[in-house]
């Protein structure tokens, strides 16, 4: 199962951190932001994600100068992702970015944006576009914050994402050489040796390499 439950966590703490603090010196009122944060995180928790979204963007409208406001728009983004409505998750990951371009947690909702792909992966018999763009997207990451515990965090996934469009390389190639058409079957087997090197298929690239090579010298020969 590739749904993560980082976002669960990193939004119960961006809760306990930044939340507690504004609750802890004073009882909650009704129709306060602090109220509607606190409801749409209780939402969250209990896994009523629409009710949780519904909450934060009251925070957002109401309140667009509380502290709570952008905390809320992550709530947003980690709501959906949650509820795996990924194309929505994307998109508010995404303005967050844009609206937020300097703030101290953009390698996490840049890890989201790509965790939103990478949740998407079809088998290697499928169309490889959420791979690629996985792929890209911890590329930018690790790019952009190399030091951050998201970049080692997404390491693997990236490796994985390699690793699934090389087998998809090697799927497609291993089809024509079935079918013995094996210059389509040496582009695709080179193609994926020189692409996603170093991913555990390197032995058996290798291999299909070298024969399917034997047997257009063969041909060539015949």
């Amino acid at each position: 199962m590739r749904l993560t439950k980082l976002s669960v966590l990193f939004f119960i703490g961006v809760f306990i951190v930044s939340g507690c603090a504004l609750f802890e010196t004073r009882e909650i009122r009704r129709g306060t932001p602090e109220a509607l944060y606190q409801m749409g995180y209780e939402n969250y928790h209990k896994g009523r994600y629409k009710k949780a979204i519904e909450a934060f963007q009251r925070v957002q409208e109401e309140y667009p100068l509380s502290k709570l406001a952008l905390l809320a728009e992550l709530g947003i983004a980690d709501s959906y992702f949650s509820n795996k409505d990924y194309a929505e998750a994307e998109m508010s990951y995404e303005d967050f970015m844009n609206l937020h371009p300097t703030n101290e947690n953009l390698p996490y909702v840049m890890y989201q944006i790509a965790m939103c792909h990478y949740n998407q992966m079809g088998g290697i018999d499928r169309d490889q576009s959420e791979t690629l763009k996985s792929k890209e997207a911890f590329e930018r990451l690790i790019a952009r914050f190399p030091d951050s515990k998201f970049s080692f965090m997404a390491e693997k996934q990236l490796r994985e994402c390699k690793r699934q469009l090389g087998e998809h390389e090697f799927y497609v190639g291993h089809f024509y050489f079935k079918n013995k058409k094996y210059r389509s079957a040496l582009r695709r087997f080179e193609y994926a040796a020189k692409e996603y090197g170093g991913v555990g298929m390197d032995y058996k690239l290798h291999y299909f390499i070298k024969e399917t090579q034997k047997l257009i010298d063969e041909e060539e020969d015949g």
